[in-house]
């Protein structure tokens, strides 16, 4: 197969097969929950850095910033230990936000965040195409919902003392 191609598209009985290199493999997750916080309340949270942390991000630095677009150089903790990720995040307020990993381990990587005023709750829906070098379909996707899991019990306790 020529190193030209990304994909190399095969014929058979079985119909065309199209194999996809690992670093193109993505993972769809989709996942939700409940906020016990009006979403005034939650992107008053998100625009405080202070406020605003999480055990696997540990550090961000803006890089730049357009209107409601940044990039960001993140060094993050994950199941590999540290590395370093550049993020490009658009706010959209109150709706969500979308996040797209440019660099790293994750590179490709994309969700969005879409936020649902409940009164004195706000319901959130992550949904994204998700890859990690090295790492099996499987293992991206027990990954991740283990991640929004953690992720979204950190925020909804932030939450309670903001």
């Amino acid at each position: 197969m020529p190193g030209a191609f990304k994909y190399h598209t095969g014929y058979g009985a079985g119909g065309t097969i199209v194999h996809v290199p690992e670093e193109n493999r993505m993972v769809y997750v989709r996942d939700d929950g409940v906020f016990d916080a009006s979403i005034e309340k939650i992107w008053k949270y998100l625009q405080d850095p202070e406020s605003h942390q999480h055990e696997s991000i540990l550090s961000q630095k803006v890089l730049e910033q357009k209107g409601n677009t940044m990039k960001i150089r993140a060094e993050i903790k994950g199941p590999q230990g540290k590395s370093e990720e550049i993020w490009q995040m658009r706010m959209d307020p109150p709706f969500g936000f979308e996040l797209q990993v440019l660099e790293g381990p994750s590179k490709g990587s994309k969700q969005a965040h879409t936020y649902v005023p409940m009164g004195d709750k706000t319901k959130v829906i992550v949904v994204g195409d998700f890859h990690r070098q090295g790492a099996s379909d499987e293992d991206v996707r027990k990954g991740t919902l283990a991640y929004f899991e953690q992720v979204f019990n950190e925020d909804n306790a932030a939450l309670e003392d903001f």
